[in-house]
C-alpha cells in the first residue's frame, strides 16, 4: 500500500543526483518548507468525491497526488520525499527558471551547491480557497442534492444547488462538522475534531425548494417517544404489525396511538410513510397543542413596538425624518402567513428622550393622541385600548402620527437620552396586550440621563487586544442583562438600530439584543443623504424576513451522544433548552456534541432539533428538523467526510466566547495548536510514510490552516487599537449569530474581478473570484471585494480611461470621487453591469453593505488591504504562506 517514490533522504544539499521514484518525464512536487524542513509536499490526493483515489483496507490513497501541474489541469502524482531523477526539471534556484506548479526547490536556510540565494514559497503553490470553490461548483454545482442517505457531505455553501428532502433535513437548516462520527471518544479526543451542528432553523431556501410541510396531529398533539420524548421521525423503527415503535434517539418502545396506527408492508414500512411529512421528510411542523403554551392559552398574534429616539442628535443627522418617511412603505411589508391577504402583526409607537412618548392609535381617533410619562424610573403603560392596533384598521391615524413626529421634535435641545425605561416601556406593552413581539429601536448616544440603566463613558482602546481587554468587552452593569433575561421571558425581541458619533457602550447595551435572539445595526456618524439607503435597506430586509417568536428549542441525539455547549445569541435559564424571544432566517446557532458512550458502526447516529415557537399568524408549531449519520471505526473515515466551512463557524465561535474567561495569548495559541492537532493526526494515522519534511494534508481539510490564520486575524478576535470598542463588540455579537454561509463570507471576503463582466450580470454565473491578495491585483484592473458586512471597490491607477468614463462620469481615476458611496446611474452597458453586480452581491447578504471606493495607493487602501487576509497584517499578523510554514513546524514537533 505504499505510496509511489520514496522516503526524502535527508536535507537536499547538492544537484539533483539520479534518485527518482517517479517515471523522469514527471516534475517533483516537493515543495520547500520551513527552514531546516525536508521538502514541503501536500497530500491532495485525499477526498472522497466521486472518481477519486480508490481506498486500500487502511483508508490510504493508493497514490498521493501533487497540486495540478496547471490551473485546473489533473492533479500529477508526487515524490515522496526523493531528489528528480535525470531527466526531471531541476529545482527553482538550481539554475532553471520555475517549472510550474510543482517544481519547486528549496526553501530559506536550505543551501544548495549552485546557488545559495534564499528562496521565497510560491503562494499559488498553497491549497486555495478559490480552487476549492471551483472544483466543488463544477463537480456538485447546479444539481440535485437528495437527502435519502445516512452521513452524506453536502456542497458547499459557496455552490448552487436544488434540495430534495427525502429523510436528512435542508443543509440550509442544518450543517455538521463531521458527517461520519467515530465510535469512541478516543478518536476525538486524539484527533481534536470537533463535532458540532450549525442549526439555522428559518434558514432561507431556494424559491424551488418546498418548505417544511405543517402536520395536525389533532387534540392530542404530536407522537412521541415516551422515554426520550423525541418527536415522530423517519429514523423510526415500527414493531408488532405496526402496533409500537421502537426510538431511534434511546431504543425505547413506545405503543402506537390508535388514531395514528397503520399496518406494515411486506418491507417493515408503515403502508403511508411517503403519504406523512414525519416518516418521510428531514424537515416538517406540527401543529402544538395547549400543552405547549403558556398558561395552557393559545397565543394571540404578535406586535412590532417602534420606539424612537427624538434626541436633539437623531432629529439633527435626518434619522428621524428618514424613517416617518419610509415608515408607511414599511409597514406594508410586514410579514404574513402565506395565502393571507394581510398581516396579522399589530403595530404600536413610542417616541423618547429623557421622557417616554406613547400614541393611541384607535381606528376610532382623527388624531393621534400623545401620552407623556416622565416618571421613568417606574414605567407603566398609560392607556391599554388604541396602543396597539392592525394596520388595516388604523391607517389613516398612523400616517397622520408618521407626518406629525417630524414637526414635533425639529426644534428640540433635549441632548440626554435614556434606553432602560425604553425596553422596560416596550416590555410593558406586550405584557399588557398579552402577545409576544418585537421591539425596533432606534437609539443615537450613551443613555446618560437620570434613569435607570444609566451609564458612564468607560472607553479605553489601549485595552484591546491586552489581558484587561475582558473588562472592557463585558457589561459595566448587569441592569441590561437582567432586563433581556426580562424580555425573553415575556417573548420580548430587541433589536438596537444605532446611529452613533461616539462610544455607546455596546457591550452593556447590546445584551438586550444578545440575549433575546435580536440584531444590533451601527451606522456611526449617520447622515440621512449617505448612510440612509442602508439603514433602510436593512430595516426592510429585518422587517419582511421570515421569523418566529418566543421560541425554545432543544437539541436531541442518539444514545452515545449529548449536546454540551451552544454558541449564538440566545439565552439558557437550564442546561438543555435554548430559549429565542425570536429567532429569524439570518440567525444560527452552533451546538457542539461529544461522546457520553460507545457508539454502534452499523446503527449510526442521530441529531433531532425540535423548535417550539409562535407564527407571525399567533400560531403555535414545533419545527423539526432531523439529521443522520454514520459511524467510523478508522481515522481516515472520519477525515473524508468533514466540513471545514462548519468546522470554522465552530471554531470561531468558540473562540469569541473564550474572550470573556480568557486571554489573547491563550485564545491564539489554543486555535494553534487545535489546528495543528487535527492536521498532525491525520499525518500520523491516515498518510502514507513518508519524509516529515512535507507537510501532507488531508484534502476535505487542506484550507483549515488558511482558515485558522483567517479567525486569528480577524477583527472580530483580535481587533487591536484600530477599531472602536463598541466596533469590537459589534463585530463579536454578530459573528455569533452567523450561519456557515455568513462566517465562510467574512473570513475569506470575496474578490472579483470587474472589467470583463457578462451581458446578463443579475442571472448569469459571477467571474471566477481571485485570492485574497495583493499580489494578484493589477493596476489595470478592477475588483470588488466583500465580506457580507461591508464593500469595496479597487481602482487600479492604469485602468482604461473609458471604463472610468463610463462608470464614473470623469476622465481619469485620479478624478474620481472617492468620498462617495454610490454609483452613477449611468446609461451604457459598463455602468449596467457593475451597477448590476453590486445590487445583486448585495441581495445575497444578509446586511446592506456600504461601498467604499479606493484608489490605488490612495491612503484609505490600507484599510482596503487589511482584508487581502493572505498577506501580512497590519497588526504583524502572519500571511498564509508564513503560517503554513508555521503549521508545518508544529506538526512536525507533534510527530516527534
Amino acid at each position: 500500500m505504499a505510496a509511489p517514490g520514496m522516503s526524502g533522504p535527508g536535507p537536499m544539499s547538492g544537484p539533483p543526483s539520479g534518485m527518482s521514484g517517479q517515471p523522469p518525464s514527471t516534475p517533483p512536487s516537493s515543495m520547500p518548507g520551513p527552514p531546516t524542513s525536508m521538502g514541503y509536499q501536500q497530500n491532495m490526493g485525499y477526498s472522497a468525491p466521486p472518481g477519486g483515489p480508490q481506498m486500500g483496507n487502511t483508508g490510504i490513497p493508493q497514490q498521493q497526488m501533487g497540486p495540478p501541474a496547471y490551473p485546473g489541469g489533473p492533479p500529477v502524482p508526487q515524490t515522496m520525499g526523493g531528489p528528480p531523477g535525470p531527466g526531471a526539471r531541476q529545482p527553482y534556484g538550481a539554475g532553471g527558471p520555475p517549472s510550474g506548479p510543482g517544481g519547486m526547490g528549496p526553501g530559506p536556510g536550505m543551501q544548495q551547491a549552485q546557488q545559495p540565494a534564499p528562496r521565497r514559497l510560491d503562494p499559488d503553490q498553497m491549497p486555495s480557497v478559490i480552487q476549492v470553490i471551483e472544483d466543488d461548483r463544477r463537480n456538485r454545482g447546479k444539481s440535485q442534492f437528495a437527502t435519502n442517505l445516512r452521513g452524506q457531505v453536502p456542497p458547499l455553501v459557496s455552490t448552487e444547488f436544488d434540495v430534495i428532502d427525502q429523510g436528512n433535513c435542508s443543509p440550509r437548516f442544518m450543517r455538521s462538522t463531521v458527517y461520519n462520527i467515530p465510535c469512541t471518544q478516543d478518536m476525538i479526543k486524539q484527533s481534536h475534531i470537533p463535532i458540532a451542528v450549525v442549526i439555522s432553523p428559518f434558514g432561507e431556501l431556494k424559491p424551488t425548494e418546498a418548505q417544511p410541510p405543517i402536520v395536525d396531529h389533532g387534540p392530542n398533539g404530536p407522537v412521541r417517544c415516551n422515554r426520550c420524548k423525541a418527536y415522530m421521525c423517519p429514523y423510526m423503527q415500527f414493531l408488532d404489525g405496526g402496533r409500537r415503535f421502537q426510538c431511534a434517539f434511546c431504543g425505547g418502545l413506545t405503543e402506537v396511538p390508535p388514531e395514528y396506527f397503520q399496518p406494515l408492508d411486506h418491507m417493515g414500512r408503515r403502508v403511508d410513510s411517503y403519504d406523512r411529512p414525519e416518516l418521510s421528510l428531514g424537515a416538517y411542523e406540527f401543529l402544538a397543542t395547549t400543552d405547549y403554551c403558556k398558561n395552557s392559552k393559545l397565543p394571540e398574534a404578535p406586535a412590532f413596538v417602534f420606539m424612537i429616539d427624538v434626541t436633539y442628535q437623531s432629529v439633527k443627522t435626518g434619522m428621524v425624518h428618514l424613517l416617518c418617511k419610509e415608515m408607511s412603505t414599511l409597514l406594508d411589508m410586514l410579514p404574513r402567513e402565506h395565502g393571507m391577504k394581510e398581516s396579522s402583526i399589530r403595530v404600536g409607537f413610542v417616541t423618547y428622550d429623557s421622557t417616554l412618548h406613547f400614541y393611541n392609535l384607535n381606528s376610532a381617533l382623527a388624531q393621534p393622541q400623545m401620552l407623556v410619562v416622565s416618571d421613568v424610573s417606574d414605567v407603566f403603560m398609560p392607556l391599554l385600548d388604541g396602543f396597539m392596533v392592525k394596520l388595516s384598521e388604523s391607517r389613516a391615524v398612523i400616517e397622520s402620527l408618521l407626518e406629525q413626529i417630524p414637526q414635533m421634535f425639529a426644534e428640540t435641545r433635549e441632548t440626554e437620552t435614556m434606553l432602560g425605561p425604553v425596553v422596560q416601556a416596550g416590555l410593558e406593552a406586550l405584557k399588557a396586550a398579552d402577545c409576544v413581539g418585537k421591539l425596533y429601536v432606534f437609539h443615537a448616544s450613551l443613555p446618560i440621563a437620570e434613569a435607570p440603566g444609566k451609564l458612564k463613558n468607560r472607553d479605553d482602546r489601549k485595552l484591546l487586544g491586552t489581558d484587561k481587554e475582558k473588562t472592557l468587552l463585558a457589561p459595566q452593569i448587569n441592569f441590561y442583562t437582567k432586563l433581556g433575561q426580562d424580555c425573553v421571558g415575556a417573548g420580548c425581541s430587541v433589536d438596537l438600530f444605532l446611529f452613533p458619533n461616539a462610544y455607546v457602550d455596546l457591550a452593556t447595551i447590546g445584551q438586550v439584543s444578545t440575549l433575546t435572539g435580536g440584531q444590533v445595526y451601527k451606522y456611526n456618524y449617520f447622515q440621512a443623504a449617505n448612510d440612509g439607503e442602508r439603514f433602510i435597506r436593512d430595516l426592510t430586509h429585518n422587517i419582511k424576513r421570515s421569523v418566529g417568536f418566543d421560541a425554545v428549542m432543544r437539541v436531541r441525539a442518539s444514545t452515545g451522544l449529548r449536546p454540551t455547549d451552544f454558541f449564538g445569541t440566545f439565552y439558557m435559564a437550564n442546561t438543555t433548552d435554548v430559549e429565542l424571544a425570536s429567532v429569524d432566517s439570518d440567525k444560527a446557532v452552533t451546538v457542539e456534541i461529544k461522546h457520553d458512550d460507545k457508539l454502534a458502526e452499523d446503527a449510526g447516529a442521530f441529531v433531532q432539533v425540535a423548535l417550539l415557537y409562535t407564527s407571525i399568524s399567533g400560531q403555535r408549531r414545533l419545527r423539526i428538523l432531523n439529521l443522520s449519520f454514520n459511524c467510523c471505526t478508522q481515522m481516515a473515515d472520519m477525515y473524508r467526510n468533514c466540513e471545514t466551512d462548519c468546522m470554522v463557524n465552530y471554531l470561531a465561535k468558540h473562540s469569541m466566547k473564550a474572550v470573556f474567561n480568557s486571554n489573547p495569548k491563550a485564545i491564539r495559541d489554543h486555535l494553534i495548536s487545535r489546528c495543528a492537532t487535527i492536521l498532525g493526526c491525520y499525518r500520523r494515522n491516515c498518510a502514507a510514510p513518508s519524509s516529515q519534511g512535507q507537510l501532507i494534508l488531508p484534502e476535505c481539510m487542506k484550507l483549515l490552516p488558511l482558515y485558522t490564520n483567517c479567525i486569528l486575524k480577524s477583527d472580530a478576535l483580535c481587533g487591536s487599537t484600530d477599531i472602536t470598542t463598541d466596533d469590537r463588540s459589534w463585530l463579536m455579537d454578530t459573528v455569533m449569530s452567523m450561519g456557515v454561509a455568513s462566517s465562510h463570507a467574512y473570513f475569506y471576503p470575496r474578490l472579483l474581478p470587474l472589467l470583463d463582466l457578462p451581458e446578463n450580470i443579475e442571472t448569469c454565473e459571477l467571474p471566477v473570484a481571485v485570492r485574497c491578495t495583493s499580489d494578484k491585483l493589477k493596476e489595470n484592473e478592477v475588483y470588488i471585494l466583500e465580506n457580507g458586512l461591508m464593500m469595496f471597490l479597487w481602482i487600479g491607477l492604469h485602468v482604461s480611461n473609458d471604463w472610468v468614463q463610463n462608470v464614473f462620469g470623469v476622465n481619469s481615476a485620479a478624478q474620481i470621487d472617492i468620498d462617495s458611496s454610490k454609483m452613477l446611474s449611468l446609461d451604457n452597458p459598463t455602468s449596467l453591469k457593475v451597477r448590476g453586480l453590486i445590487d445583486r452581491l448585495r441581495r445575497e447578504r444578509p446586511r446592506y453593505m456600504k461601498l467604499a471606493l479606493v484608489r490605488q495607493r490612495d491612503t484609505l487602501e490600507a484599510w482596503f488591504r487589511h482584508f487581502l487576509v493572505e498577506d501580512k497584517g497590519s497588526n504583524a499578523s502572519s500571511s498564509y504562506v508564513d503560517f503554513l510554514c508555521h503549521m508545518h513546524k508544529e506538526i512536525r514537533n507533534l510527530l516527534s
